[in-house]
């Protein structure tokens, strides 16, 4: 059973097989060529960094992201932040993954309720089409609301599928009130069904690794073939419309080096990649300093996202910094 977590975690402390999802590991060398470990660990209210030196052979066979581990070692400042330095690694077995992966502050059953109220809204077919897709089947629905929009950088957490579709279904509808000649329904369908393939896409299970489905498939491909699949059932929603849904869905990366198969071309294709952009970074700031123990006005560490230190806003409350945010929603 888990009895510290990272939020917990404060120099001098020496750690005895506690478990911590290792999140990522890459192997380097030390100058006499030895083989040791960087990465990050982490639990449901936070990570912090690790070094691992003198790493036993066999480690390196079983230590992969996603995997629970038990760490020894302690806990040391370097670089203004924490990090533990490992003496020894172990596996974990049969783990509580409820303690090891982050979740959102909002309730499923609050997201689930908003996503209802937003597709209420629809016009037809489009209400038709999403509510096949996310709503009758309740299985795949609950896949959908735990699911992460993505394994780090931005609402890597569980419910940050749902609550990152929500943000931008929200924000097409004020930039459909802000722009001439936007199909709102079109952009808000988008906006909804965009990453549908990543409830997929992720092994939740795995500490949202990637499922064999999303190494082989992708969750852009696998949400073209569920959309199709769902509108042959319906059997209501026009060739013209289906194929302006695929466009905004194959597009929404908005280049082909960031994984795009096409780029935008139609109005509606250029707003969603805009406010994918748009939610990703902002919610990916605020990640950053959920994630940071800086007491001060900047984070300690950079962020992947931007390359650098970001500050805080002025408003920010400490106590959030404090805990690493994350008793809750990291």
């Amino acid at each position: 059973m888990k009895k510290t977590f990272v939020s917990d975690l404060q120099a001098g402390n020496v750690l005895e097989h506690e478990p911590f999802l290792l999140q990522d590991a890459i192997t380097r060398k030390t100058k006499d060529g030895r083989d040791y470990l960087l990465g990050n660990l982490r639990d449901k209210s936070g990570q912090v960094t690790f070094v691992y030196w003198d790493v036993p052979e066999y480690v390196f066979r079983w230590a992969q992201p996603g995997h629970i581990v038990l760490v020894t070692g302690r806990i040391n400042n370097y670089k203004d932040s924490l990090q533990i330095t490992i003496t020894d690694l172990n596996e974990c077995l049969n783990p509580d993954l409820a303690a090891f992966l982050p979740t959102s502050s909002r309730p499923r059953e609050v997201l689930v309720a908003e996503l209802k109220d937003i597709v209420g809204l629809l016009a037809e077919p489009w209400r038709a089409l999403v509510t096949q897709l996310l709503l009758a089947d309740t299985v795949f629905l609950h896949q959908f609301s735990i699911a992460p929009a993505a394994r780090k950088m931005h609402h890597a957490y569980l419910g940050g599928l749902l609550e990152h579709s929500l943000s931008m279904a929200n924000l097409a509808h004020t930039l459909a009130d802000h722009y001439p000649h936007v199909n709102r329904d079109l952009l808000v369908t988008g906006a909804l069904l965009h990453d549908i393939g990543k409830a997929i896409e992720y092994d939740v299970a795995q500490g949202f690794s990637f499922s064999d489905d999303g190494r082989l498939v992708g969750h852009i491909v696998r949400a073209v073939v569920l959309i199709e699949q769902a509108a042959h059932t319906l059997d209501a929603i026009s060739d013209e419309d289906l194929r302006q849904l695929i466009h905004l869905v194959t597009s929404h990366h908005g280049t082909l080096e960031w994984g795009s198969p096409i780029t935008p071309k139609t109005l509606e294709a250029i707003l969603l990649h805009q406010i994918d952009l748009l939610d990703s970074r902002i919610q990916g700031y605020f990640d950053h300093l959920n994630d940071d123990v800086s007491q001060n006005d900047w984070t300690a560490k950079a962020s992947p996202m931007f390359g650098t230190e970001l500050r805080y806003p002025n408003d920010y409350p400490r106590s959030s910094r404090a805990e690493s945010g994350a008793a809750d929603h990291e």
